[in-house]
């Protein structure tokens, strides 16, 4: 399996800066989006990537080519974001006025992806790096991201709802030590410029 999977969640678009569902409407970046995927590149040059993969959506594949990956990419559809059905377009809030209790990591939406879609596309990545070696960049989405690195980790796509991921961020996913075969998450949601250089 790859030795260490780097997760980067895309800049920032209009919808991720209002809080509003972005499945699979392909949204480009904003001005600022595009600065913070570009300012990716100096945080990122220090890893020898092995493989680079991204979302076919154009805001990941935009913060890729902008971070200095995109001539390497691999485009992989199963990197996409969550399908958010009925739910695509509207805010937490607007969802809330009519559905109280809805929880995206514990009910997924309607006329979108389930709970148990999510989880078994997440396995599907897992077991594509498990036949990967050495060192594997991912750029893809917030809820994405965070489901893949909580079944990184053996854990249910339930418990993705406590992490928080931010745009144009950086986390990696790894092993206790070197030789181990125990998966940690050893970085999570480093953004610049608290975040700086990521080191390999």
């Amino acid at each position: 399996m790859a030795t260490q999977v780097c997760l980067i969640r895309h800049g920032e678009t209009l919808w991720s800066l209002s809080g509003r569902h972005t499945g699979r409407t392909d949204l480009a970046l904003t001005e600022n989006g595009e600065r913070s995927a570009a300012g990716l590149r100096a945080r990122l040059q220090g890893i020898p990537f092995d493989r680079v993969l991204t979302s076919p959506l154009q805001r990941a594949r935009r913060t890729c080519e902008l971070a200095g990956f995109g001539a390497a990419a691999r485009i992989d559809p199963d990197l996409s974001e969550w399908d958010y059905g009925d739910y695509e377009g509207r805010t937490t809030a607007e969802i809330h006025a009519g559905n109280p209790e809805w929880n995206l990591f514990n009910d997924g939406c309607p006329h979108g992806e389930s709970v148990e879609q999510m989880t078994a596309r997440a396995d599907r990545v897992l077991a594509g790096l498990r036949s990967m070696e050495g060192t594997v960049a991912i750029f893809s989405h917030g809820h994405f991201l965070r489901v893949l690195a909580v079944r990184w980790i053996g854990w249910p796509l339930q418990a993705g709802r406590h992490l928080v991921l931010d745009t144009a961020s950086v986390s990696k996913l790894g092993y206790e030590r070197p030789g181990s075969n125990v998966p940690v998450i050893t970085l999570w949601n480093a953004t610049a410029p608290t975040g700086g250089i990521v080191k390999a």
